[in-house]
């Protein structure tokens, strides 16, 4: 009888073995199995939160299956107290893994508010906007022009949650007197900004940045990324250009980008000023001559008059020969490139077509009759 009690309980004791294995792999399997969500959501962990807050969350999003599973498989992994506050972007079909693996890793927030700062050759303007899961897609929520415009109440709202991120993004063709105009207006940022950095080093680009941050350190990671990109542009040059130094590549690709804001244009913009430069031709452009009447430091709103033309300052290229002794504008990675890599062309005039981009020419003639055709446009556009 003992015998065969003993042999009872041992069986049982087997099948819950196997029972228990059959358990934990089923589990096993559904947490690192692909979820159950079929739209992307913003799974936002506050401060102070914890796993079986942001499992409860999940579970009413549909993101996952069982909010137990979730929890053991985050105290079987030892990231239970490895939770990162942010707002965080849950694709379609994620798996409990991959989902704590993103709510523990931390980082910058992928959903959520972000305000950007976008620094601009006419004006500066703060974004207030937010990630639309389902379309992946940023909705606009404010806008304004800082140190100007009333300041927006859904701005102090969201710079008042600590997962809102903040994005400076600096476009080319902005000078470095804007920039650190710019910098002085961010209400988030602190300190002195310093010294105004010199034209053309900084990079127009996306910077992510934090509340507090300091103003010179953003200054000397915008140089940082200028110098690179200048050596790497340097480094890859072609024997047809013009220029003979990297500081004179800068220059040339300031001028290049004030020119066009037409990628596919900016070979040729190149070719026409390497072109002039081989020649001993005048480049003759007025981008030139508007900073040796603005020194960068603001938009000259208004057409040049004839005597700005014809005056004398370092920067008139219609008055000096060669290049100017400093860049007029902080140029992007594109310009840089295209300063040293010209088109192959012998054109060696532009003029605007009407269409927002230039009609080019080889000789004189040809460069009149564009012309023509732009003041008859111009015309035309003055009359409507």
């Amino acid at each position: 009888m003992w015998r065969s009690l003993a042999s009872n309980m041992l069986t049982v004791l087997i099948v819950g073995l196997f029972l228990f294995a059959g358990v934990i792999l089923w589990g096993k399997n559904e947490y690192s199995a692909e979820g159950p969500l079929a739209e992307a959501i913003c799974l936002r962990v506050e401060r102070g939160s914890n796993m079986a807050k942001v499992s409860k969350s999940l579970e009413e999003d549909g993101a996952v299956t069982s909010g137990t599973i979730f929890r053991i498989g985050v105290r079987y992994t030892d990231k239970s107290q490895s939770l990162k506050a942010g707002s965080y972007l849950v694709e379609p079909g994620a798996s409990m893994a991959s989902i704590v693996d993103q709510i523990t890793r931390g980082g910058a927030s992928t959903c959520g508010t972000e305000i950007v700062y976008r620094v601009g050759v006419t004006r500066v303007l703060a974004e207030v906007r937010e990630l639309d899961p389902a379309t992946n897609a940023f909705v606009e929520k404010a806008e304004f022009v800082p140190g100007v415009d009333e300041v927006p109440a859904i701005y102090a709202e969201k710079k008042a949650e600590a997962d809102t991120r903040y994005r400076i993004a600096l476009a080319e063709g902005v000078t470095s007197w804007q920039v650190v105009e710019a910098l002085k207006a961010m209400d988030i940022l602190d300190g002195d900004p310093g010294r105004r950095p010199e034209e053309g080093s900084l990079a127009p680009d996306s910077y992510e940045i934090r509340p507090g941050t300091d103003r010179a350190s953003i200054l000397e990671e915008m140089k940082t990324r200028q110098d690179k990109r200048i050596a790497d542009a340097w480094e890859a040059r072609s024997p047809d250009a013009a220029v003979t130094t990297p500081e004179e590549m800068l220059i040339l690709a300031s001028i290049i980008e004030k020119e066009t804001g037409i990628a596919e244009e900016r070979g040729l913009v190149a070719s026409v000023f390497t072109n002039r430069l081989k020649r001993g031709m005048r480049l003759q452009t007025d981008p030139t001559v508007i900073y040796g009447v603005t020194k960068g430091e603001g938009v000259l709103g208004r057409g040049l008059r004839q005597s700005e033309l014809r005056g004398v300052t370092p920067w008139n290229t219609y008055v000096i020969e060669g290049l100017p002794p400093t860049p007029i504008a902080n140029p992007g990675l594109d310009s840089l490139v295209a300063a040293v890599n010209p088109d192959q062309t012998n054109y060696v005039f532009f003029v605007a077509d009407g269409t927002g981009g230039h009609a080019f020419a080889e000789t004189l003639e040809e460069h009149n009759r564009n012309v023509a055709k732009w003041r008859e446009i111009e015309a035309q556009q003055g009359n409507n």
